[in-house]
């Protein structure tokens, strides 16, 4: 049976945004890229998850969630930074470009998963790793480069931390970060109204709600102007094709479905997570050669501290 066009909407019942006006900024870039056979770092070999770590679900699509990393860090231009910082550094696949490209620099990597961590000390023993909660972390000296891939989304009040962040670079150093733009996507406007359509809902909607949106290009680019001379933005949607719909699910529970599960028991547990299977079925149509397409868009952004500052106070 064919299914009918979906309107998606978020669980408030209005309708989705679809943000047009970033996409026509003038001087800034706007890629779709078709995920197929990428020039990526092979999976380090020998590792083993085990299949309910968040490690493990995470890097079952490890090329795929890699690749933002690798663009982001290849805007990065040439230079020899003495100090790096990776910020939500996962189970080190980001970590790991950092090690590749500068190998003369002393690189740390923060998270605050111990799943996580274990992941990246087995992976790259020679980093520092520690483990620390970003929303209270706090830095004891300046970087030449800060790298942020996809963290940055789950923290508030980004008009305060990017310069935050900007304000702890040396002179010259660099704030590389990507952040997926996916809240209007139909796998989490879906999670959302699974959430919300539920015995579990007093538990659920919490956490739906503080999913935030992030800024626009033109936020960004104000909010990084009193410290950066140099500032890079730009777009790109990646489309990953994918087996079914399941393997949709499975790229979720490594990350956007995890807040929505933890709360719950298990029988509630894998109730939510069939409603949710069901949704997303009947959201990704099968393309000619049975692939569904999981779309992606992120936003990419770059900035060079021009301007000498004492480090601001830590955002609230």
């Amino acid at each position: 049976m064919t299914m009918p066009p979906r309107d998606f909407t978020n669980f408030t019942g209005k309708p989705v945004a679809t943000n047009e006006r970033d996409r026509s900024i003038v001087g800034n870039r706007q890629n779709v890229f078709i995920d197929r056979d990428v020039d990526m770092p092979e999976p380090t070999a020998g590792l083993f998850f085990a299949p309910d770590s968040s490690a493990g679900q995470y890097l079952k699509f490890e090329r795929e969630r890699t690749r933002p990393a690798a663009d982001l860090l290849a805007g990065v231009p040439m230079f020899a930074p003495n100090s790096c910082i990776d910020l939500g550094c996962g189970p080190g696949n980001s970590t790991e470009l950092l090690v590749r490209r500068f190998p003369g620099a002393a690189i740390t990597a923060l998270d605050r998963s111990t799943d996580m961590l274990a992941a990246a000390k087995r992976r790259l023993p020679q980093v520092h790793f520690q483990q620390a909660d970003l929303t209270v972390w706090k830095p004891d000296q300046p970087w030449d480069l800060i790298f942020a891939n996809a963290v940055l989304q789950l923290l508030p009040n980004h008009e305060a931390l990017f310069p935050w962040l900007a304000s702890l670079l040396t002179p010259g150093g660099y704030l590389a970060a990507q952040m997926p733009n996916t809240l209007q996507e139909p796998a989490h406007v879906l999670m959302r109204m699974v959430a919300a359509d539920g015995p579990w809902s007093s538990k659920l909607m919490p956490v739906a709600k503080s999913r935030r949106r992030i800024g626009t290009i033109e936020d960004y680019y104000g909010w990084l102007t009193a410290l950066c001379g140099s500032i890079d933005l730009w777009h790109t949607t990646y489309v990953h094709p994918l087996d079914s719909t399941v393997e949709i699910v499975e790229w979720m529970l490594g990350s956007g479905l995890r807040p929505f599960l933890s709360p719950l028991e298990d029988d509630q547990r894998q109730i939510f997570l069939e409603r949710y299977k069901a949704e997303i079925a009947g959201a990704y149509p099968s393309q000619p050669d049975g692939k569904v397409l999981l779309r992606f868009p992120t936003l990419f952004i770059l900035a060079r501290k021009t301007v000498s500052k004492a480090p601001l106070s830590t955002p609230e």
